[in-house]
Order: structure tokens, then sequence, then C-alpha cells
């Protein structure tokens, strides 16, 4: 799959010469789309390594992460990759707040929900977004693009309807997670417009405020004292430092993306690359698949499809 995923970037990139800007943003974001699934695929693998193997904790890795992201957005800058544009401080708290309690709840669902109730919390994700930005921000989206989330779900549902187990916790978490998680997502569109940023400079600013937080939650509930006096390997440390590289793209992937679009239309890249890694496990490892789960997939692949050329 990951081979594929670079073929279509070549095939890209190579209409990106002579276009129209237009055209060149269309193409810029098909990129960042790609990115964002190659990225989101690698990091997934990795961590699940990091945790399992390794035992590595959840939050410190998160706090990795973002001092990772700043510091290599600090070295861009100093290139003249971007320029730093500066903002009130204060107006970056709900978004590093939200990123927080993104992280957080969303592993806490994980944890304590199956898989399948984790999944379709998630894809519930893309109509509370819908929700937000019209009753917060007064973006009323057409029936039309209403219509192409209906099938996303539904197809999301079948795919893993026999895994659904519901319990009061994990219910409480999921719900929580899809509200904030939300939030975030629709934050990080309206702050860019609203502070006039790009992604790279929003980025700047929220990376390190979110390492912050994150401080108190990680010294207090993890092992970091026992990390720090830990004897490492070479094959423990090459995947912590690969994990917040990636981590690095993953996050500027997502921040052009919402960016250069909206939260709903990378809500759809992350329906795709569901569907892409269900199809890569079918045809490379002979995943099973049933009549059930299929049809949910054909349905949620539509659905994209469908947003995709509401869209254009």
């Amino acid at each position: 799959m990951l081979t594929t995923i670079v073929a279509a970037s070549g095939f890209l990139a190579r209409k990106y010469v002579n276009k129209d800007e237009k055209s060149k943003k269309k193409i810029k974001t098909g990129l960042a789309v790609l990115l964002n699934i190659s990225v989101s695929i690698a990091i997934v693998l990795t961590n699940k390594w990091l945790y399992t193997v390794v035992g590595f904790p959840n939050m410190t890795l998160t706090l990795m992460h973002f001092v990772t992201t700043f510091i290599c957005l600090h070295v861009c800058q100093a290139f003249g990759v971007f320029s730093v544009k500066k903002v009130p401080m204060t107006s970056m708290i709900p978004l590093a707040l939200c990123f927080c309690g993104f992280v957080v709840l969303t592993n806490l669902s994980l944890e304590n929900n199956s898989v399948g109730t984790y999944q379709v919390a998630k894809v519930m994700t893309t109509p509370c977004v819908l929700l937000i930005q019209y009753y917060f921000y007064n973006k009323l989206a057409s029936k039309a693009t209403i219509l192409t989330v209906i099938p996303i779900i539904i197809g999301v549902v079948l795919y893993f309807i026999y895994d659904i187990k519901f319990n009061l916790i994990g219910t409480a978490y999921a719900v929580m997670g899809v509200v904030v998680t939300s939030f975030y997502q629709v934050l990080v569109g309206e702050k860019q417009k609203e502070l006039q940023l790009n992604s790279m400079q929003l980025l700047y600013y929220q990376a390190p405020m979110s390492a912050v937080i994150l401080i108190l939650p990680v010294a207090t509930c993890e092992p970091v004292l026992q990390l720090a006096y830990r004897s490492w390997t070479l094959m423990e440390l090459v995947p912590v430092a690969c994990s917040c590289f990636i981590a690095f793209a993953v996050n500027l992937s997502i921040y052009w993306i919402i960016g250069s679009t909206s939260a709903l239309t990378y809500n759809m890249a992350g329906h795709l690359k569901f569907c892409l890694t269900v199809a890569a496990g079918y045809f490379l490892f002979q995943d099973p698949l049933s009549a059930n789960q299929m049809l949910g997939l054909v349905l949620t692949l539509a659905g994209v499809i469908a947003y995709s050329h509401v869209r254009s």
C-alpha cells in the first residue's frame, strides 16, 4: 500500500508542473492527504511496537512528539521555510487544551472499548464536526455533503457491528473523545483563518503549549524516572526517534489539510485511510472479510468518493 501511495504522490507531483494556482492548490492538498495517510500508518505501527514491546508510556511519547515538532519547526524557521508571526498566546490555549483532551480521551476510549466500538465512535466525529460548524460558526453544509456522510456511518457500523460492545465508562470516554476531537479539528481551521496563520505558524505556537500542558499529567501518572534510569538499547531508541519525527509529519499534514480545506475533508481522508488499510490487509495478507464487512467497506468508500465529487 505504501508503494501505491508513493506512486500516486509521484503522479501528482508530475501533474503539478505548468498548472494554474487553483490546480496547484488541489494537487498540494492531494499530496498532503497522501502524506498523512502514509505517515499515519507508519506512526500507528511504530507506536504499537513501542507500547507493546518496549512498554513506552503513551502520554510521555506524545509529549516527546510535540517537543520534537517544535524543534523541527524552529529549524525550519531558522532556514527561512516560514516566518514566525506574533499572536496573543491566550488565543492558543483552547486549541492546546483540546489537543491534550483529544489525545487522552482517544487513548482512554481505545483502552476501555472494543476496537469496533472505538471505530464507530471515531466515525461519529464527522457528523459532530458538521454540528459544531453549524451551531458555533454558522456554517451549514450543503444537503449533498450531508448525504455523503450517511453511507460512511452506515458502512463503518456494518463493518464493526459484531464487535460493538457498550459499557458505561467506555461509552463516556468515547462520547467525550468524539466531542473534544471534533472541537480540536474545527479549531485548527478556524484559528488559521482568524489569526491569518499558515499550518507551520499555528503549529509553532500550539506544539510547545500542548507539551507544557502535558507535563503535569505525565509527571504524576507515568513512570518518568524509570524511563530516565532505564538501560536503553539502540533497537529501542531508534523507533522512539522515528516515532517523534513521523509525528512531526503527521501534525504538519493534519494542519495543512484542515487549513487548506476543512475539518470535514480531513475526516474524509481518515475514512479513506480506513478503507485502504482494510483493503491492504485483504489483498496483501488475505485477512478474512465477511459479506457484511465487504458491504460496509463499499458503502464507506462510496461515501468518500461521493464527497470528493460534491466538493470538486
